[in-house]
């Protein structure tokens, strides 16, 4: 039977009730669902009483400073985008002049998810504006915005599994639309429509990136990565220790579900997969605020869109 349970918000609250709920329940594995939660528990991941699927802490303390990455990447020349740190607003004008003249670029917080405090800038006084605003009035601390290329083409999401060092298993989507959460950056990490992707250049460059940030990598995660304006993928960054929100489409296709695996690896299971990697053509994810996400084939996707266009041209 399922039961909910309202967790407090102190942290030393948080792991009291919880290690009283887990012993109650004889629960045998807790999985995170948000950033927060992978934190929380990485913390106090040796007084639970029971397993985790997490990397370690300072994995993810690393994977959590977006710029960190980047230039980790960077040296060992993985396709990033060119980013660099605005420590100052009296620096945003000599940040600016290190990109080479182009209409856009992209400025966001090092840290968070959802596209958080990320926007395309034209001007070095849209950049100063923009980090005025989120220091007075959300109080983000001086110095925890990027400036960086902006990447117009396609987004790709990249989900693993690792087991101590060892890629178990990735998938990967293309995001197609993005559900709107009022950021002006147009962009979000949760798709209303994405569709399941193979490339094998991608899957290599996402393998080299997590063993850069962990050579012996254990548990969720997800690499997020969008096209330059050759058509290269850089990754943009790296999630440790949770699913994508759309990890239905990686679920609910193919051979492998990759929830049902990573419950199998916590629980000590070894587990390989020829070529760590999974991919059914022609799947969809869907979504929307009013409806539950689910999966649909290409011929459902576009069923009926013909019919439409005859009815839009008057000739039904």
């Amino acid at each position: 039977m399922d039961r909910r349970y309202l967790l407090p918000v102190s942290d030393t609250a948080f792991g009291a009730e919880l290690r009283r709920i887990i012993k109650a329940e004889r629960i045998d594995l807790v999985i995170p669902t948000g950033d927060a939660d992978v934190l929380r528990l990485a913390s106090i991941r040796n007084k639970l009483g029971c397993r985790v699927y997490l990397p370690k802490k300072a994995t993810i303390d690393r994977c959590n400073d977006k710029y960190s990455v980047t230039q980790l990447l960077r040296g060992r020349r993985i396709p990033v985008p060119l980013t660099f740190p605005i420590e100052s607003l009296d620096k945003v004008d000599a940040v600016f002049q290190r990109f080479a003249p182009r209409t856009k670029l992209w400025c966001r917080v090092r840290g968070g998810a959802g596209s958080y405090a990320a926007i395309p800038v034209r001007s070095p006084e849209q950049v100063r504006g923009w980090i005025e605003y989120w220091e007075q009035m959300r109080a983000v601390p001086p110095g925890s915005f990027t400036l960086s290329e902006y990447l117009p083409g396609r987004d790709f999401c990249v989900q693993c599994l690792w087991d101590n060092g060892t890629l178990v298993l990735a998938k990967m989507a293309e995001r197609i639309t993005y559900f709107d959460t009022g950021s002006p950056s147009g962009v979000s990490s949760m798709p209303t429509i994405a569709k399941t992707f193979f490339d094998r250049r991608v899957l290599q460059n996402c393998r080299r990136a997590i063993r850069a940030v962990d050579p012996g990598a254990t548990g969720v995660f997800f690499v997020d990565i969008k096209e330059n304006d050759m058509g290269e993928p850089c990754i943009t960054e790296i999630n440790a220790g949770r699913f994508a929100t759309m990890t239905n489409l990686h679920d609910l296709t193919g051979k492998h579900n990759m929830a049902v695996l990573a419950v199998r690896i916590a629980l000590g299971e070894r587990i390989r997969i020829r070529g760590a990697s999974d991919f059914a053509e022609g799947n969809y994810v869907v979504r929307s605020v009013d409806t539950e996400p689910f999966i649909i084939g290409k011929g459902g996707l576009f069923e009926g869109m013909s019919t439409a266009r005859r009815l839009a041209r008057g000739k039904l």
